[in-house]
């Protein structure tokens, strides 16, 4: 999450691996590193625009998409670039092009969608429901889901201990809210649910997915997202590594019988990579790249995605 926004500028530390190009209808696309800067340029019917990127969204382990500077507002790039694939139309972005320079570009993005893309994507960006580009900190850091911590920090590093209630400690929500905390990000159902075109695209919205297993409906309070996912650790991504997981509700055993700590039966199948079978990865259009479907299921066709 600490790179999941980055500054693209020689003292962030960010770097463009390798030249994105595309080429969509009459428009051509670039991303290329020019004197020091990374630049990205549109060339359309013998018209040209460049411009430097400004930020980069995402931390490149699926891809990374970017918002650059025109005429004092923000704008998404056309083209991304993907882990694996090179360069391709920003999800989202319509792969038609408008009969000009100005809308072969990317798409002009709203104030307040600005907000709601530094809101999660970057640490203090917002002030008043607007960015705040003197605040902003890249990257989702602990003030992000533990507020301000400045006199927590000045207080521990005192001596004197700290005053109960400084920090908040999502920690500490009920199940519900706990999973709805972590899908104000991660789209809570509400989110989802005001989608027009959803179909496969909502494998990618694990709070969402989570919310439509069986488990959840069951009411087992363990069944959140940190119950699985440390935030304070890297993401783990081998399936055996979730197995303790799925075994802390679920019985090791067929002929076992159920108890209040193991109230989930055994699977009959077997007792290792659950997630691979219960879990499976779906690739999303546009996106180039396989996300995990949060919805927990018996899956009886791996080629259909329930969503209902």
């Amino acid at each position: 999450m600490a790179h999941s926004s980055t500054p693209v500028t020689k003292e962030s530390g960010w770097n463009l691996d390798q030249p994105a190009k595309l080429t969509i209808g009459p428009a051509h696309y670039a991303i290329t590193s020019v004197g020091g800067s990374v630049t990205y340029k549109v060339t359309y019917q013998g018209q040209s625009f460049s411009a430097p990127l400004a930020w980069a969204f995402g931390s490149g382990h699926h891809g990374q998409s970017f918002l650059f500077r025109k005429d004092g507002g923000w704008y998404e790039a056309r083209i991304s670039v993907f882990k694996g694939f090179g360069g391709s139309v920003t999800p989202g972005e319509s792969g038609a092009i408008s009969n000009s320079l100005a809308g072969a570009l990317g798409r002009k993005v709203p104030n307040d969608e600005v907000s709601k893309c530094f809101g999660c994507h970057a640490t203090a960006a917002v002030t008043n429901n607007q960015f705040n580009a003197a605040s902003v900190i890249p990257g989702v850091s602990c003030e992000e889901c533990h507020g301000p911590g400045a006199a927590h920090v000045a207080m521990a590093h005192a001596g004197t201990g700290t005053v109960p209630g400084m920090i908040y400690n999502p920690g500490r929500l009920d199940p519900a809210t706990s999973v709805d905390f972590c899908g104000s990000c991660h789209r809570t159902w509400w989110d989802v649910s005001q989608m027009v075109d959803q179909g496969i695209n909502v494998v990618r919205f694990p709070v969402y997915r989570l919310e439509q297993s069986k488990c959840w409906a069951n009411g087992d309070a363990r069944l959140t997202c940190i119950a699985c996912h440390n935030p304070h650790k890297p993401l783990a991504t081998d399936s055996a590594g979730y197995d303790q997981n799925c075994l802390a509700c679920h019985m090791k055993s067929a002929v076992s019988k159920p108890v209040a700590e193991h109230p989930a039966p055994a699977c009959p199948v077997q007792t290792s990579n659950c997630t691979s079978c219960h879990m499976p990865k779906y690739e999303i259009p546009q996106m180039h790249s396989l996300f995990t479907d949060h919805r927990i299921r018996v899956v009886r066709d791996a080629g259909t995605v329930p969503n209902d």
